[in-house]
């Protein structure tokens, strides 16, 4: 009989932080408050600026459906990569894994090569928006403090970026990384509630009303892009080093942070753009920067500096996410360790150095890069390859009679509702 675990039970767990402190071994397990920033700071990142420019055809109630059905879909897939990457480190006996080695034993070798595609695709596409985005509000912080008064080149924000914050992840301890990260996440928090306060004062009562279902299609991919976290899932796993309970905590509140934070931003900014002032702005462009048109609502030099403040932090968390997603992908695949520093510097350049250049060449790929991402590569990696190493584990270990630890309920339901929505995302 196929033994049956109960919620407050779990299987055997590996200790992943046991490190030599002068002469002894030193436990420093990761906590939830660390977890939870790591999640919601990968989450809240360039997406969030993207935002209004997609939904605003829609309207807000339409697009604040869109996020929540959004988020209940990349919730139940994060958690499913949790489950398959406990039960694989377990079965392999490793205290760490990447999420590339999770597809390929599970998945083979073909599954393992359309992960690899999807997730390269991903990965580089988003880091060249988050370094052109960043490097754009550096450039121009950098400016002001210069009082220069023509732009800089492009190439400076999009350099000093880069060396800014990929140098201090290359030079600094993964704890240091996520206390830094830790307090980037609390600062894009309180600009945050900061841009609705004065934001607030600008909403206007008719845009609440106006409601365009069929235009909501559009902004799904977008919608996909900015809750995307499922890559971080093995990391937050190892931190935790298993805890199921603290593993599901900091998924939840770390999806749900920024799911509150997208609505109240998208509810705000729709309230506060009437369309006449979006064609204005844009000047009959396809796509216009909310940033825009937030210097453009009135509040003052505050609300500048505010939209300035978050968007880089944003842009920054989401950034330190996703190199470290890259970086697991390149260790498993070159079998180098973390703490080698003789390692680093060209495994960090393969990172960094791509998209840094594709940005500097190309400054205005922000939202095309947004755009291409959000439908091949999120509903690969987010909705089809974990519902398809889920249902293969969850299948070998009933026959094997081993033990298995569902993070969801539904069984094979909820996993073929998975696959089938990826594949409309896919074909929209």
């Amino acid at each position: 009989m196929k033994p049956v675990l109960k919620d407050s039970e779990q299987v055997t767990r590996l200790f992943s932080h046991v490190q030599f402190d002068g002469n002894k071994l030193n436990h420093q397990p990761g906590s939830v408050l660390g977890s939870t920033a790591m999640i919601a700071g990968t989450t809240v990142g360039a997406g969030i600026l993207a935002l209004p420019a997609v939904t605003l055809p829609s309207g807000i109630l339409p697009s604040t459906f869109g996020l929540i059905a959004v988020w209940l879909y990349a919730l139940v897939s994060g958690l499913l990569i949790a489950e398959v990457t406990l039960n694989t480190m377990r079965l392999e006996g490793r205290p760490s894994i990447g999420l590339l080695g999770i597809v390929e034993k599970n998945l083979g070798k073909v599954g393992a090569l359309v992960a690899s595609g999807a997730y390269l695709f991903m990965h580089y596409a988003l880091l060249v928006a988050y370094i052109t985005q960043g490097g754009e509000i550096l450039g121009t912080a950098i400016a002001k403090l210069w009082n220069v008064h023509n732009s800089l080149p492009t190439w400076v924000g999009t350099t000093t970026f880069t060396l800014i914050f990929g140098g201090v992840m290359y030079l600094g301890r993964e704890k240091f990384i996520e206390k830094l990260n830790t307090a980037f996440v609390a600062i894009v928090i309180v600009s945050f509630l900061g841009l609705l306060l004065l934001a607030g004062g600008q909403v206007k009562s008719s845009q609440l009303l106006i409601q365009n279902w069929s235009a909501l299609g559009s902004a799904i991919s977008v919608m996909c892009v900015a809750m995307f976290f499922q890559n971080i899932v093995p990391v937050v796993v190892t931190q935790l080093e298993g805890d199921v309970r603290k593993i599901r905590q900091s998924i939840l509140i770390g999806s749900l942070i920024p799911l509150i934070m997208f609505l109240a931003w998208n509810a705000v900014i729709l309230a506060s753009v009437s369309p006449d002032m979006v064609h204005s702005t844009s000047g009959g462009k396809t796509v216009f920067d909310p940033l825009q048109i937030l210097r453009a609502g009135g509040a003052g030099e505050w609300l500048g500096v505010l939209v300035s403040v978050f968007s880089e932090f944003a842009i920054v968390t989401s950034f330190i996410g996703f190199v470290y997603g890259l970086l697991d992908l390149f260790k498993d695949i070159f079998l180098i360790t973390q703490g080698d520093i003789s390692s680093r510097l060209p495994l960090y350049s393969l990172v960094l150095f791509p998209p840094m250049t594709l940005g500097t060449l190309n400054p205005s790929i922000f939202f095309t890069a947004l755009d291409y991402t959000g439908t091949f590569s999120i509903s690969v990696l987010g909705g089809i390859i974990p519902a398809l190493m889920t249902w293969k584990q969850r299948q070998e270990q009933k026959n094997s009679n081993s033990i298995n630890q569902p993070l969801i309920p539904g069984g094979k339901l909820t996993l073929m509702a998975m696959i089938v929505v990826a594949l409309v995302l896919m074909l929209k």
